[in-house]
């Protein structure tokens, strides 16, 4: 892919794209006071399935495998996890800013599957990142609730597995991944709010225009559009290029839950917030280095 200059409209593209994305957690956050994490995500999935049903294409035959893999945990479990421990946190910031793990586990992942090997640079960034975490797990928004960190890490877990899964899948377009994600893991989404989320679907009856509307942000502008832009930006840049750029939607979603959820982070929380930023982003621009010394 030729390196294109990241102009101003490719600025603007990227700062819409993390507000898109950091609005995401807050919207989502208001609509878990009324129904559960799967359910939710069950819906969110139903309408994204709604609105792709018309343009989806099936895939290569030997892609089927890994697309229901990546489809399973990039889609239904990390959604459903992560709205998961957003909805045990009872804060945005910390939930934000521990999803941005999944970076440095992509990269150990894809080191350990894959036997892609890195840098002593990349591996203190990595190093940086989970001491981050540690940090951040003594604020006292996150000791409150300390089973939402695990539960985040393990979803962030989830689609660095997704993500190591991607490598391989090849002949399927964006738009047409955001529809077989959505096809794919709409019944076991279902499946588990059945199970594990009682009264669930009775909550549905009652649900109020914050629930409706906050599906359709995340159906409609967390994953339409959010991930079209993404793509966009894809086509013309590596992903290594981007992704500092990315790092400004955690920044944002702090800045909402402050503003508006009404979060109060302690020392550990932005010292630790940083450590995690700060790791991802040494990572993002070694691997911008890496691309660039490749051409």
């Amino acid at each position: 892919m030729p390196e294109h200059h990241f102009g101003r409209r490719d600025f603007a593209l990227a700062l819409l794209i993390c507000l898109v994305w950091a609005g995401n957690f807050l919207t989502s956050a208001f609509a878990l006071r009324e129904v559960p994490p799967f359910l939710f995500s069950a819906l969110r999935m139903g309408l994204l399935a709604l609105l792709l049903c018309m343009v989806v294409k099936a895939p290569p035959r030997a892609q089927w495998s890994r697309l229901v893999a990546v489809a399973l945990l990039n889609g239904a479990l990390h959604f459903g996890t992560s709205l998961w421990a957003l909805r045990m946190a009872g804060d945005l910031s910390s939930p934000a800013i521990v999803m941005q793990s999944y970076i440095p586990m992509s990269v150990l992942l894809a080191w350990w599957l894959l036997g892609e090997r890195f840098a002593w640079r990349t591996g203190s960034a990595i190093a940086l990142s989970f001491a981050g975490v540690l940090v951040l797990g003594f604020d006292p928004l996150v000791l409150d609730h300390p089973a939402s960190l695990a539960m985040m890490l393990f979803s962030a877990f989830l689609i660095a597995m997704g993500t190591v899964f991607m490598r391989g899948l090849s002949g399927i377009d964006a738009v047409n991944l955001q529809a077989w994600t959505a096809l794919i893991g709409l019944l076991p989404l279902l499946a588990i709010s059945a199970m594990i989320e009682p009264g669930g679907f009775a909550a549905l009856r009652t649900a109020s225009w914050t629930v409706w509307g906050a599906v359709v942000y995340s159906a409609v502008f967390a994953s339409l559009i959010g991930h079209s832009l993404f793509y966009t930006l894809v086509q013309r840049h590596p992903v290594a290029t981007i992704m500092p750029y990315l790092l400004l939607t955690p920044v944002f979603a702090v800045g909402l839950g402050v503003l508006i959820w009404g979060d109060r982070p302690g020392p550990q929380l932005w010292i630790g917030g940083a450590m995690v930023l700060g790791g991802v982003l040494i990572i993002a621009l070694r691997a911008r280095a890496k691309a660039l010394s490749a051409h």
